[in-house]
């Protein structure tokens, strides 16, 4: 991601080296102080310029001393940059990511505790016992379509309809070693092989099978959306947030939940260890969290609420929509937090480009089921029942 090459403010996505560059001259440029006196805040997130602007502009209306500057990057790009600034840290606040990234930066020794007024409102599952991250909204991975070239009875709809052969070449995917939902999801796979043979070698087989279907990996998400609004590409798998955004926008593009479940994303929130100004990082993590903050971003961004004392009625018609449809899959989250690294290598050495040698070898039954890929409801369909 790329800040602006002014003193620091915003980041947008822009190509690595030159984020590189300019976000670093940013970020010490913030912990010199503002020349309006007001106390720097910075923030990493993959969360994007929509919600960021908007959690900005309303946390400095109620803090005017507090001026928030983000860089909007991948969470794994945050991940690597919080933890090579870690003997200089520049970072106030890590905004976002996945459950499994922010175990790694806590093990790491990346964040700080602190324990926000609304931890009690989300589930013990998705906080930390050491009060190093919490939950501040859901999300996951769906089956994503172009729906001026696909029509809805004939996409996927279910993990399975993936491996169709008539998809062949015509799927692409966030390239899964900078994105923190297609590592939810192949994690999902594997630790249900796991749990159906004792080994993940099924799941990899069925990761082969898709690279086989798979015409190109994007390091870029923008870059994803454009290819498959011009066609280069029909089917994807991506993160349910970013595809309300693009039907918000008239893309040509519809998803569905798969029908045997989703991995739920637990999109965290913590407190990096030596943060320069860490009572305006409690703040900002207070108002995430808070009733307000939360309501905020579910009206206005798409993000569905970790917290779940909020009754199913006050939120939006898209959250109650979501909330009746998505079916959490069962997966074995400490077994994926333990060993999707390992996992992730493995796949990158030795799945990445193999599919079509591996797939000629391979027939039977559908991948999926085998690896034991049928999910099952979970707490979010008992936030649904009151709908």
């Amino acid at each position: 991601m790329a800040g602006r090459s002014q003193p620091p403010r915003r980041s947008r996505r822009a190509p690595a080296l030159l984020a590189r560059f300019v976000t670093v001259a940013c970020v010490f440029g913030a912990a010199g102080g503002c020349s309006d006196g007001r106390i720097p805040l910075t923030v990493y997130s993959p969360h994007g310029r929509d919600l960021l602007s908007l959690m900005e502009k309303s946390f400095e209306a109620r803090h005017p001393r507090i001026d928030v500057r983000w860089l909007d990057m991948g969470s794994q790009d945050v991940y690597d940059r919080v933890g090579s600034e870690a003997a200089n840290p520049q970072c106030d606040v890590w905004y976002g990511g996945p459950r499994t990234i922010f175990v790694r930066g806590a093990a790491d020794g990346l964040l700080a505790p602190y324990r926000p007024p609304w931890a009690g409102a989300v589930p013990p599952a998705s906080r930390d016992d050491r009060n190093l991250f919490f939950g501040a909204y859901r999300t996951a991975p769906v089956l994503v379509f172009n729906s001026a070239a696909v029509p809805a009875a004939a996409a996927p709809r279910d993990w399975d309809d993936l491996l169709d052969p008539r998809w062949q070449g015509k799927i692409l995917i966030r390239d899964p070693l900078a994105s923190g939902t297609m590592r939810t999801l192949f994690g999902m796979i594997l630790a249900r092989s796991v749990a159906a043979t004792g080994s993940p070698d099924r799941g990899f087989a069925w990761l082969r099978r898709l690279d086989a279907q798979t015409k190109q990996y994007l390091q870029n998400p923008a870059l994803l959306i454009q290819m498959l609004d011009r066609r280069e590409g029909l089917i994807t798998v991506w993160e349910l947030t970013d595809m309300l955004w693009q039907k918000r926008r008239g893309a040509p593009l519809d998803f569905r939940f798969p029908a045997s479940g989703t991995p739920v994303i637990d999109d965290s929130i913590g407190l990096v260890r030596g943060a320069p100004h860490p009572v305006a990082a409690k703040l900002f993590i207070d108002f995430v969290g808070s009733v307000e903050g939360q309501e905020l971003a579910a009206r206005e961004a798409f993000r569905l609420p970790a917290r779940t004392d909020l009754p199913a009625s006050r939120l939006p018609p898209w959250a109650q929509q979501v909330l009746r449809s998505m079916v959490p899959a069962e997966v074995d989250r400490g077994l994926v937090e333990s060993h999707l690294r390992e996992w992730m290598i493995t796949w990158d050495r030795a799945v990445r480009g193999h599919g079509l040698t591996a797939a000629a070898g391979v027939a039977g039954a559908p991948c999926g089921k085998a690896a034991g890929l049928t999910g099952a409801a979970g707490a979010l369909r008992s936030q649904a029942a009151g709908l």
